[in-house]
C-alpha cells in the first residue's frame, strides 16, 4: 500500500515538471514573439536607403526597387547589398571558368612621363589639289578619236589627248583662208579671224600649217597642257561633247596631301609648320617626313572632328592615294605627372561614349563598368582624362566578353547605360507558366542608335550575311535540331571569315570589330562542334550577346528584336535576336516555345 502511494505521488510530480515544461515555455514564446513584433512594429524604417535594390539570393537577375517575392521562385527578397555575393546594382561577377576561357586579363593603371608626349592621328593619302588640273576642250565637237583610254595613264604635257571634229572649227578655217586672200586690204579682218583660233588654243604654228595650205583640217587633236596621271576619264569615243567640256582629270603626284581627323581635345596640340613622322603598311620599314600645312578652322558636326593636312614629298611615287598612313606627331604640350595611360585594348568606345571595366574587388573576379574621358592616343595606349585613378585594376584582354556578360544579366553595359529592366512580379509568374506567352509593347531603342559606328553599305551587307546565319541557328534550336544548329553554325562560321575589316575606315570601329568576331568565332565553333542540343543551347547564349553587341555597334539595315527569356540558363535569363515579333524560344524549343518577351527593337 505504501509502495502504491509512492508511486502516486512520483507520477502526480513528473505530471506537473511535464505541463510546467510544456505550457510554460509555449507561453513564454509567445511572450517573446508578442515582444518581437512590438519591436518590430515600433521599428523606424526611415533610415533606410531610398535607393535600395532588393534581389533574389537564387536569382540575382532580378532587380526591384522595394521588398517583396521572387517573380521566379517566390522566395522573399534580399537587400542587394548583403545579398548577391555582396554585389551591388552595377557590379557584375563572373566565375574563374569563364575567365579562363574568354582569357580575360587585368592589369592595373599606370601614370603617363613628364618629359613630353607625340600625337598619334590616322589618316589617308590623299592627290594634291593645288597640283590638280582639268583637261577641257575649247571647241564643241564629236570625239572621232580617244587617245587615252583608262584612269592611271601617265600623260606628259604636249601628248596627243583626242581627235574631234567641230563644225566650228571648219568654219573658222574656212574664215582664215578667206581674210588671208584679203591681209593687205583688210589686216584687221586677217588679225581678228587668227585670234578667235588662237582662243581656241590653236597654236601658231597650226594656224599657218592651215593658211600655207590653203585647204580646210576636219579633224583637230587636243594636247595635253599639263603633265600628271589620268584620275578620272570623263569622256567615250562618239562622245558630242560642248566648248569647255572636261575630258580628263589630271593629278601631278610628285606632291600629295596625307589627310587626318584629329578630336576636340587634341586641336590644342596641332599647329601649322609641325613636323609629322608618317608611317604606312605598304612600307613598313620606311618613316616619312612632313609638315602640317592646314588645320581646318571648321569643327566637322557629325563625327566632332577636324581635318589636318600636310604636304608630303612623292617623287618617286612610293605613295599612292588612297593608303592608310599613321601619323606621329611630337607636340610641346608637357603631360602632368598624374596622367593616367592605359591600353587600347581596355577601352570599348561606342562613338557618344567610351568606357572600361574595373575590378571593384581584388581577391574576386567582380566588375563594374565605368565612363572615361580620353585624351590623345600613343601608339597602342591612351590618355584618360578623367574616369580613372592611379592603382585602379581594369580588364586589358577580353574586355568585350565582361561587357556580354553584363549584358545577359540585365547589368550596364557599352550599349545599355541604364542597366536591364527591372522584371516585375506579374511577368516573372507568367515566365514561370510553361507555354505562356509574355506580351510587352517594347519601344523602339533609340540609344542603340545614338551609339552606332558610321560604317560602309558594303560592310554592313556583309555583316548581314553572318546574321542570317545567326537566325538560321537560332531556328535550328527552336526546332530542337542539333543536327540543323551544327551545320548552320559551319555556315556562320563561313561567313565571319568573308567579312572585310579593310571596309573598316574607323580604327575604334576596327578594333571593336576584331573582338567580336572572335568571341563570335569561338561561340559558332563551340555549336558546329557538338551534337548536344544542350551544350548547342549553352554557347548560343554566348553567341547571341556578341550578335546583339554587332547588331547594335554596326547595324544591318534591318529592323529585328531583342528577346528574353528570364527561365533560360538555369534561372540566370539569356537574350536572342528574331526578325519575329511572336517568340519562338531557342533555349527550350518546343518544350516552352512561347516563354519570354521582346525587350527592345533594334531599327
Amino acid at each position: 500500500m505504501k509502495k502504491n502511494i509512492i508511486y502516486l505521488g512520483v507520477a502526480v510530480i513528473v505530471g506537473l515538471f511535464a505541463g510546467y515544461l510544456i505550457f510554460g515555455s509555449s507561453s513564454t514564446d509567445k511572450a517573446a514573439i508578442k515582444d518581437k513584433s512590438n519591436m518590430s512594429d515600433s521599428h523606424n524604417h526611415s533610415g533606410e536607403s531610398e535607393s535600395q535594390i532588393w534581389t533574389c539570393s537564387m536569382h540575382p537577375q532580378i532587380m526591384q526597387p522595394e521588398p517583396g517575392d521572387c517573380p521566379i521562385c517566390g522566395m522573399d527578397l534580399i537587400p542587394a547589398e548583403t545579398g548577391a555575393d555582396g554585389l551591388s546594382a552595377n557590379e557584375i561577377k563572373m566565375t574563374d571558368n569563364a575567365m579562363a576561357l574568354a582569357n580575360i586579363h587585368t592589369s592595373f593603371v599606370g601614370m603617363g612621363s613628364s618629359d613630353g608626349s607625340s600625337l598619334n592621328l590616322s589618316g589617308k593619302i590623299r592627290e594634291n589639289e593645288e597640283a590638280n588640273a582639268t583637261q577641257a576642250t575649247y571647241f564643241a565637237g564629236r570625239i572621232e578619236r580617244l587617245n587615252v583610254n583608262y584612269k592611271g595613264e601617265s600623260v606628259a604635257k604636249g601628248k596627243l589627248l583626242a581627235t574631234i571634229y567641230s563644225p566650228e572649227l571648219v568654219s573658222a578655217q574656212q574664215e582664215l583662208l578667206t581674210a588671208a586672200s584679203m591681209k593687205a586690204s583688210q589686216p584687221d579682218l586677217y588679225n581678228a579671224v587668227r585670234n578667235k583660233l588662237k582662243l581656241w588654243k590653236l597654236s601658231e604654228k597650226q594656224i599657218n600649217s592651215i593658211e600655207d595650205s590653203g585647204k580646210v583640217q576636219e579633224n583637230f587633236p587636243v594636247y595635253a597642257t599639263v603633265s600628271g596621271t589620268v584620275t578620272e576619264k570623263l569622256v567615250n569615243e562618239g562622245d558630242y561633247i560642248k566648248q569647255g567640256q572636261p575630258l580628263f582629270k589630271i593629278a601631278n603626284l610628285n606632291s600629295v596631301w596625307a589627310v587626318f581627323d584629329a578630336y576636340e581635345n587634341q586641336i590644342a596640340s596641332l599647329k601649322e609648320g609641325q613636323e609629322v613622322k608618317l608611317t604606312t603598311n605598304a612600307y613598313p620599314n620606311k618613316e616619312f617626313t612632313a609638315k602640317i600645312s592646314f588645320v581646318d578652322p571648321l569643327l566637322n558636326s557629325s563625327t566632332r572632328t577636324v581635318m589636318v593636312r600636310a604636304v608630303l614629298n612623292n617623287r618617286d611615287n612610293l605613295l599612292k592615294p588612297g593608303m592608310f598612313v599613321e601619323g606621329t606627331i611630337k607636340t610641346t604640350q608637357t603631360q602632368m605627372e598624374d596622367t593616367v595611360l592605359v591600353p587600347a585594348s581596355a577601352v570599348m568606345w561606342t562613338g557618344e561614349r567610351s568606357v572600361v571595366y574595373v575590378k571593384t574587388n581584388p581577391n574576386e573576379p567582380v566588375f563594374e563598368m565605368r565612363e572615361v574621358t580620353l585624351g590623345n592616343t600613343n601608339g597602342d595606349t591612351f590618355t584618360i582624362i578623367s574616369g580613372l585613378e592611379k592603382g585602379d585594376q581594369i580588364v586589358t584582354n577580353g574586355t568585350f566578353t565582361v561587357d556580354a556578360a553584363a549584358q545577359l544579366q540585365g547589368k550596364k553595359s557599352m550599349m545599355n547605360s541604364e542597366g536591364g529592366k527591372t522584371m516585375t512580379g506579374h511577368e516573372g509568374h507568367l515566365g514561370m507558366q510553361e507555354g505562356s506567352k509574355m506580351e510587352s509593347s517594347a519601344s523602339t531603342d533609340h540609344s542603340e542608335m545614338n551609339n552606332r559606328i558610321k560604317v560602309s553599305n558594303e560592310f554592313q551587307g556583309q555583316l548581314k550575311q553572318v546574321f542570317n546565319a545567326y537566325i538560321s541557328v537560332k531556328d535550328a534550336l527552336v526546332n530542337d535540331d542539333a543536327a540543323a544548329a551544327k551545320k548552320e553554325a559551319i555556315q556562320m562560321e563561313e561567313g565571319l571569315a568573308k567579312v572585310d575589316m579593310k571596309l573598316l575606315k574607323d580604327k575604334e570601329a576596327h578594333n571593336h570589330w576584331m573582338t567580336i568576331q572572335k568571341e563570335l568565332n569561338a561561340s559558332s565553333d563551340a555549336i558546329a562542334s557538338t551534337s548536344d542540343v544542350k551544350e548547342q543551347r549553352d554557347h548560343f547564349k554566348h553567341l547571341s550577346a556578341h550578335m546583339i553587341s554587332s547588331v547594335q555597334l554596326f547595324g544591318i539595315d534591318q529592323k529585328v528584336y531583342n528577346n528574353y527569356c528570364p527561365m533560360a540558363d538555369s534561372n540566370k535569363g539569356a537574350y536572342w535576336l528574331s526578325l519575329e515579333k511572336e517568340i519562338r524560344n531557342p533555349y527550350y524549343g518546343e518544350a516552352m516555345m512561347t516563354c519570354g518577351e521582346v525587350k527592345a527593337t533594334l531599327e
